[in-house]
């Protein structure tokens, strides 16, 4: 069932209308095959490119759609409903341009954005590294000073579109080992650089089309003007951009968990028992109705936060909840959708169980749930706003 929302603008609502459209025309139809046989749909991003989705909240001046993240972050929604390897590789792709967008020179932006955000390159994100995940601090890829430029040398672990991305946004050490936090510098590197590969993808529960991959970087060398950021400054980058992309998680949980309730209420609807349908028995109507009252919270608590950004104001914290309570509330609606659809939601000819398994990673990446009580707590010891 189509969301009612409540769009700024009527320019907004019209670039709804052609998300919706794309998503009810394109995705829904081919994303259950997909993801069975694991491929990763290239063109799809290639048309989200064409139509102008790769760059909605950044600049006019450098090719991007001037919209606000309320705007941006209900476009990611509505991907997602039809297929969450299309919502959260906007997402990611989002991420992968901040950097540059939020902290990059006048010229970086003027020579760099135009073509990641035009619509025909796709970007990847490497913060996390096989022993540095939640502990980001404690990475360990090198990106040491030659002339011109920076070798680079390390694995980035748990990369979305590793191995299929155009650009790398790299978190690499430039300090000494035991420099943490203050020697991490932010890179901005072509992947096709010499000596930038990645591993074949992960096998995984679920999420399949969408590769994650190693990606290493054997000597690589980039030039100095590639350092986006001053040197040693990148690891309050990569906080900025999760705070951001924690925003962009909740919106792909709220777009998964939206399928989900849509399928168990039109099961409900269509399936009868003794004689009416399921929908009409106060045990499934009193689940739909739980599961409907998580989606409209978690979409709310989301937008909440964007509106918040759009101003200019700290969000940090609202991001972090908006995350957490979206990617939890995610969980929930695809698990009960699956008992509303009984036998028929544990099969594979339905998709309650592949939303099912899709929503589990949403609880993970970007920083798991537990990392995000952490966040919160952490803010309101401070009295963050």
């Amino acid at each position: 069932m189509a969301v009612d929302r409540i769009l700024p603008t009527a320019e907004a609502a019209d670039l709804m209308e052609l998300v919706r459209g794309l998503v009810d025309g394109e995705l829904v139809a081919r994303a259950a095959g997909d993801e069975e046989k694991g491929r990763f749909p290239r063109e799809v991003f290639a048309l989200l490119g064409r139509s102008g989705l790769l760059g909605l909240p950044y600049p006019g001046e450098y090719g991007g759609g001037d919209q606000p993240y309320e705007v941006y972050l209900q476009v990611v929604e509505e991907l997602s409903r039809g297929w969450l390897a299309v919502g959260l590789g906007l997402s990611v792709h989002t991420l992968s341009c901040f950097p540059v967008a939020d902290f990059g020179t006048p010229g970086q932006r003027a020579e760099l954005l135009p073509s990641m955000i035009g619509g025909e390159l796709l970007g990847a994100y490497c913060l996390s590294e096989a022993h540095a995940g939640s502990d980001a601090a404690a990475l360990a890829t090198r990106a040491d000073a030659v002339d011109g430029g920076y070798r680079l040398n390390g694995a980035k672990s748990w990369i979305t579109h590793g191995g299929a991305a155009d650009f790398y946004t790299l978190f690499a050490r430039t300090g000494a080992p035991d420099s943490g936090a203050r020697g991490i510098s932010c890179l901005h590197v072509p992947a096709g650089t010499g000596g930038v590969g990645a591993d074949a993808p992960e096998r995984k529960m679920g999420l399949r089309s969408s590769p994650t991959a190693v990606v290493r970087f054997e000597d690589a060398v980039v030039p100095a003007a590639n350092r986006v950021g001053d040197e040693g400054r990148g690891f309050g980058i990569a906080l900025a951009a999760l705070d951001s992309g924690r925003l962009g998680i909740a919106a792909c949980a709220v777009g998964v968990a939206q399928a989900a309730l849509d399928l168990a209420v039109g099961h409900s609807r269509g399936r009868r028992q003794f004689g009416r349908p399921i929908g009409d028995f106060q045990g499934v109507s009193f689940l739909l109705a739980d599961m409907a009252t998580q989606v409209a919270a978690a979409r709310e608590l989301y937008l909440a936060a964007a509106r918040r950004r759009d101003a200019g104001r700290p969000f940090g914290r609202r991001a972090a909840m908006a995350k957490l309570f979206a990617t939890d509330a995610a969980m929930r609606v695809t698990t009960d959708a699956v008992q509303v659809l009984g036998g028929c939601g544990y099969t594979s000819d339905f998709p309650a169980e592949r939303l099912m398994r899709e929503a589990k990673v949403l609880q993970i990446v970007e920083g798991t749930n537990q990392i995000q009580r952490l966040v919160i707590g952490r803010h309101l010891a401070r009295g963050d706003e």
